[in-house]
């Protein structure tokens, strides 16, 4: 009875012990992947010099900032600036960042901040649906109300002459309205779009609700459109059709999405798509981050040697490895 009852003894602490030990590892990757996504510049995989430098943080040190907005769609809107904008007198340029479905301004401050320390601000807000641009759009004001605030830490400090706007999925289309259908829209300089919902997808998603359609028609503001290569972005259909036999599936954001947007862009625009080799639709964010940044700092900040990502010659996204099925037009 007593050799049976230390048996039982050791395979309950033996037990214990590997539940234990499991836990912890569980801890530890969740950990890790926490700090991975807070720090995510430091696990990109550069291919190029331009790429490599706008992957790692700015010279800046960044402050954040939270202010309550009047209105429960966007809830609040979250600020991320360079920290010498306190105490200086020059201006900087201002990203509205527009979310994807669900996601908050809130929970990308590892996004935010990485862009802010290359000298922008960046504001975004808590709407979790904003793809008629309608809350960036108020945003947007708001942002342009603390500049004329002379109680602001933001008065005068805001370049109203470059400000940009990205975003990605649901917020692609969210950015492309906010420009072709927003009072404001025609403040932007510049505009990134990452895995913007197709007019399939948005077909269908129109059965729900709507504001999901956009068109790139009447933008003339340069235009940088991206995406990824994997199954959820680039599904396996090469045509907009409604009727998908078994086994078809329209990705989010398919190659025919992105060259169709390119193509109605006005030729006069600036304008580039590209796909990420290997990438799909929740890696965009983070592996489109580097040359996003390059795309502003070239349209916003005057950064020449970041404009050689996309033209000339030898433009370095051509002969990257980790982009695909490029298209560039520069008038």
């Amino acid at each position: 009875m007593k050799v049976v009852q230390k048996i039982l003894k050791y395979i309950l602490v033996g037990t214990i012990s590997m539940i234990g030990i499991i836990v912890v590892g569980v801890l530890l990757l969740l950990l890790f992947a926490s700090y991975k996504n807070e720090n995510y510049w430091k696990f990109a995989n550069p291919k190029g010099v331009i790429e490599e430098k706008y992957a790692s943080l700015g010279e800046y040190e960044v402050s954040s900032a939270q202010f309550d907005a009047d209105n429960d769609l966007y809830k609040k809107i979250s600020v991320w600036y360079p920290a010498e904008l306190r105490n200086s007198k020059k201006t900087y340029p201002l990203v509205l960042m527009v979310n994807g479905t669900g996601a908050k301004a809130s929970a990308s401050s590892a996004g935010f901040r990485h862009l802010a320390s290359w000298g922008f601000i960046v504001v975004g807000n808590e709407d979790e649906n904003t793809r008629t641009g309608e809350s960036t759009a108020a945003t947007l004001n708001f942002m342009l109300a603390l500049n004329r605030n002379p109680q602001s830490t933001f008065y005068s400090r805001i370049n109203t002459e470059n400000i940009g706007i990205a975003g990605h999925s649901q917020g692609g289309v969210g950015a492309i309205n906010a420009v072709t259908q927003q009072e404001n829209g025609k403040m932007y300089k510049a505009i990134c779009a990452q895995s913007t919902t197709s007019s399939a997808v948005a077909y269908a998603l129109n059965q729900i609700s709507d504001g999901w359609n956009c068109s790139t028609s009447t933008i003339s503001i340069p235009s940088f459109m991206v995406a990824g290569t994997g199954s959820a972005d680039a599904g396996n259909v090469d045509e907009n059709r409604l009727e998908l036999a078994d086994g078809e599936i329209q990705g989010i954001c398919p190659l025919w999405w992105l060259r169709e947007c390119f193509d109605i862009i006005p030729d006069s625009t600036p304008k580039v798509i590209a796909r990420l080799t290997g990438k799909d639709h929740g890696d965009i964010p983070h592996s489109a981050d580097s040359y996003m940044t390059a795309w502003f700092m070239y349209w916003l900040n005057g950064d020449e040697d970041a404009g050689k990502a996309f033209f000339g010659e030898n433009a370095e996204i051509l002969s990257n490895k980790n982009w695909q099925d490029i298209q560039i037009n520069r008038q």
